[in-house]
């Protein structure tokens, strides 16, 4: 006959074990990708073996933003407790404020599911460690926020969906606005600390991002449909391993750009389609001193086989570039007839930023017509910065190793339009069977550039 003592010993190990069970570790698989700098490896978390966790059976009502949004919340935190799973969205449209990512998550949205955010400021409060253009601040939440989170993931054939009404008046750049920037970009001149740059004001407007990945690893989002945004919409910022792919993005407000990577790393964007009112993909690393300061470099992109309805650039390079740029490969993207495009390849600093650019490659595009050109690079792009605040600092970016290959244009403006500067000359471009059916001004403006090749 067992020993009681044996007995309880024997019943304490099995709890420890079950609890031991319970919180595994979410599984994480690998991906190689070639690209003509190198191999990239992504670690990309995966749900598909994670227990469930329905909002429905936390209290979600539709309808109900108050109940939604507490049950989404308590639904992530107990699957977190738990060692991670995935929080379902059922069918139907739901109503809800921010959501706030945890390690090991996967947000799920079943088809026709759709998360419809709030546009009140107050039910992104409190005010969280995010960004504005590039310097850090506290600031509104972004509507889905994940903040120095590990294995998580936005999947499902379901949409995001963000209320505009709020938003849309805050386009516009008032004084109280313009006053809250100048303060911002003081605040980062000086290094003065991030948790005294609160920027949540009466006047000072500064939109949320609709997704931002902060300071987070192994992320993945599949499959979702996005429809407006405040800001910009996915925004991976000092993350690394990101996987983006077959998702549809749909925003057409101001700064709606795509996918803005900043100062993140080792990032795939994949089999998506971007109609939105800025540009497509804008690979950013932060402004000024506050970049110089988390020197942290965006690098090793990869953007393949998206599509492209509408928007400014089909990829932007800075301007906020301060952390530097380099390895970024995009490749056999489409390119609607009437996008509307400015440019498919856009660098673009200033002498306040610094950084570096570098082996950024693209090839296979075809488009239609372009506003402007198939190439830009610009070294004078401050827009209203330009006298808004003084330039404290001077530092130039060195701009080299850019290569296009099989790039086609209908109609352009030129085909290459690069202004450099005297004392940091633009080094090594190369374009190679890279054509437009007709060019309305000169193919090749250039100002400042050393070993330009083109054939």
């Amino acid at each position: 006959m067992m020993n009681k003592y044996l007995l309880v010993g024997f019943l304490l190990t099995c709890f420890l074990f079950s609890c031991k069970q319970q919180k595994k570790e979410i599984a994480v698989q690998t991906s190689h990708i070639t690209a003509p700098f190198g191999k990239v490896s992504i670690k990309v978390p995966d749900f598909s073996n994670s227990e469930e966790y329905s909002i429905a059976d936390f209290g979600a009502i539709k309808g109900n933003q108050e109940a939604t949004t507490k049950a989404i919340k308590l639904a992530i935190e107990e699957a977190n407790q738990n060692g991670g799973g995935k929080v379902i969205i059922p069918k139907g449209e739901w109503l809800t404020g921010k959501i706030h990512l945890k390690s090991n998550i996967n947000l799920y949205l079943e088809k026709g599911a759709v998360l419809l955010f709030s546009d009140n400021p107050q039910d992104y409060l409190p005010p969280v460690h995010t960004t504005w253009e590039g310097l850090e601040c506290y600031n509104y939440s972004p509507l889905i926020y994940a903040y120095e989170c590990k294995n998580i993931a936005i999947t499902g054939q379901g949409e995001l969906k963000a209320k505009m009404d709020t938003w849309r008046d805050w386009f516009d750049r008032p004084p109280g606005h313009m006053n809250s920037l100048k303060r911002l970009y003081n605040l980062a001149a000086k290094d003065i600390p991030v948790e005294e740059r609160q920027m949540v004001s009466d006047s000072s407007d500064f939109r949320p991002q609709f997704i931002q990945f902060n300071r987070s690893e192994n992320i993945l989002m599949d499959s979702i449909t996005i429809t407006h945004s405040p800001f910009w919409v996915i925004h991976p910022y000092l993350s690394k391993n990101v996987t983006i792919k077959n998702v549809k993005v749909f925003a057409h407000g101001h700064n709606n750009d795509g996918v803005d990577p900043e100062m993140s790393q080792n990032i795939i964007i994949e089999d998506c389609v971007f109609d939105q009112g800025d540009d497509a993909i804008a690979v950013k690393s932060g402004r000024n001193q506050d970049a110089w300061r988390l020197n942290t470099p965006s690098k090793n992109i990869i953007i393949k086989n998206c599509k492209i309805i509408n928007g400014h650039q089909l990829l932007a390079i800075g301007s906020e570039l301060s952390g530097g740029i380099e390895n970024i490969y995009m490749s056999n993207c489409e390119v609607a007839e009437n996008a509307k495009l400015n440019h498919l390849l856009f660098i673009k600093t200033n002498e306040r930023r610094g950084g570096y650019v570098k082996n950024i490659y693209m090839d296979s595009i075809q488009a239609g017509k372009i506003n402007a050109g198939i190439l830009g690079i610009e070294t004078d792009v401050l827009y209203q910065w330009r006298d808004l605040v003084p330039t404290y600092e001077r530092k130039l970016t060195p701009i080299k190793d850019i290569y296009m290959n099989k790039i086609h244009a209908k109609n352009v403006e030129f085909v290459s339009r690069i202004l450099g500067q005297q004392e940091m000359p633009i080094e090594s471009i190369h374009l190679k069977e890279v054509t437009a059916d007709s060019i309305r001004t000169e193919k090749n403006i250039h100002e400042n550039v050393n070993n330009f090749n083109q054939n």
